[in-house]
């Protein structure tokens, strides 16, 4: 996250709970101090060129989707001519970044001092991914 500086930084894929959620932010908060949500069930990202906006979704718990009209298609990549045109977004920006192409981002700095806490604090040893 302080690689990418994003405008809202989105931790998810956690048990977010009240006895996990305090120790994933303090983590997080090791190397990144930028906007940072942590994402629940049912959370909603309202994303503008001016702002973010985080909220809870109000939802009825009980339904379930309404069987789809067609059959879902893949988006074809000669739609995005049209889409720039229609809504102002210059074809150059819908690109993926340098950074998204290059395919990697050396995290071992901010790995490799989880996986050493972890096998000092459980009595453990949890090799680092590589390393073995």
């Amino acid at each position: 996250m302080s690689d990418i500086r994003p405008r809202m930084a989105v931790a998810y894929h956690f048990f977010n709970d009240f006895d996990t959620t305090t120790a994933v932010y303090e983590r997080i908060r090791k190397t990144y101090d930028g906007p940072l949500s942590m994402a629940d069930d049912f959370m909603v990202w309202n994303v503008t060129k001016d702002d973010i906006t985080v909220r809870m979704a109000v939802t009825e718990e009980r339904t379930w989707s309404p069987p789809l009209a067609a059959p879902a298609e893949v988006p074809s990549l000669d739609d995005r001519e049209e889409f720039a045109e229609r809504s102002g977004v210059p074809l150059e920006a819908m690109q993926f970044s340098d950074f998204t192409q290059g395919g990697f981002d050396d995290v071992d700095d901010v790995l490799r001092p989880i996986f050493e806490e972890a096998s000092e604090a459980l009595g453990q040893e949890f090799p680092y991914p590589g390393d073995e």
